[in-house]
């Protein structure tokens, strides 16, 4: 079985950089990396993740505005998404599920447990 094919959006690179290490280390998943929403929009059309790992907090396009972007392109709008956020309100919480996303994770995480908090929200077990 090929291994899971993630797409991590960040902008700050040691989230980036530790949860792609985490990813690839725990579960041999296939992991590319962006540092914006534009650039998450371009990777995802060409890599066709199984799921994406998307940040909510980033300067200029933001992450529920990348999703909604995803959602409009044909190429991307299949694609499960993950968001990964450091709003842990309640409020936040439900703004996000009403996205239409398939998890909330939080940060910090922990990069032992990444890998089966997102197989969890996929299904994957």
């Amino acid at each position: 079985m090929a291994p899971h094919r993630i797409l991590i959006i960040d902008d700050e690179d040691d989230i980036r950089e530790v949860a792609a290490l985490s990813l690839e280390s725990v579960a041999g998943w296939d992991v590319v990396v962006a540092s914006s929403g534009a650039q998450g929009l371009t990777r995802a059309a060409e890599f066709q993740p199984d799921a994406i790992l998307l940040d909510v907090m980033m300067p200029g396009m933001d992450g529920p505005s990348t999703f909604r972007e995803l959602r409009k392109n044909p190429a991307t709008a299949h694609i499960p998404v993950l968001l990964l956020t450091a709003k842990v309100q309640a409020s936040d919480q439900r703004r996000f599920a009403d996205l239409g996303v398939e998890a909330v994770l939080f940060k910090p995480f922990d990069p032992l447990t990444l890998s089966t908090q997102i197989a969890g929200a996929m299904g994957w077990n």
